[in-house]
């Protein structure tokens, strides 16, 4: 064997051994070993919901693992988005209907609004304007490089996505409608 071919092989076996290899998005995930994969982090259903930690418009950081054990709906958004604005009474009626009922799985539901605005004073006014009462406002007024919307490759907005109690993402992309009869799956009759 030539030294070429000797790489070659005891990389192969290097890599049999471990039960290792490496997917298309550079994450490690196990192909045959006794050792635990890492959970699956990421912005599909089913995918743990990547850690946020921005700050509200008080200066608090709120950390949206703060929120687990909960229904969270994660919203982004922004003051200048006009359909952004136009989905927001329906935003704040799901959150007064479900945040004192009871879930299968989770203690309450709560929204985690991340908006993409670039001026405080914008973003603070639409809060108040639109009513957006729950307490989990946040942002790093990154506009459209907010770390957030990098995060969960967000490429137009309004988006969000709805995570269970364990912080697992069950649902995307809801409006109207839809996003009542996804949380009312949730709720204990």
């Amino acid at each position: 064997m030539n030294k070429t071919s000797l790489f070659l092989t005891a990389a192969a076996f290097s890599v049999a051994a471990f039960g290792f290899a490496f997917t298309s998005k550079n994450k490690v995930s196990k192909v045959e070993s006794h050792y635990e994969t890492p959970e699956n982090v990421g912005t599909n259903i089913g995918d743990k919901a990547p850690e946020l930690k921005f700050k509200d418009p008080n200066g608090k950081e709120i950390a949206l693992s703060s929120l687990k054990g909960k229904i969270v709906l994660i919203d982004f958004w922004a003051s200048w988005c006009g359909p952004c604005r136009m989905e927001n009474p329906n935003v704040v009626s799901a959150y007064t209907k479900y945040k004192d009922k009871k879930f299968k799985g989770a203690k309450g539901f709560t929204i985690y609004g991340v908006s993409l605005d670039r001026d405080q004073a914008s973003w603070v006014a639409a809060i108040q304007r639109d009513g957006l009462v729950w307490e989990n406002q946040v942002s790093d007024l990154g506009w459209w490089n907010s770390k957030g919307a990098l995060i969960y490759g967000i490429q137009s907005i309004p988006t969000n996505f709805l995570v269970d109690g364990n912080g697992i993402i069950i649902a995307k992309n809801l409006r109207g409608d839809n996003l009542h009869a996804e949380i009312q799956k949730l709720v204990v009759n």
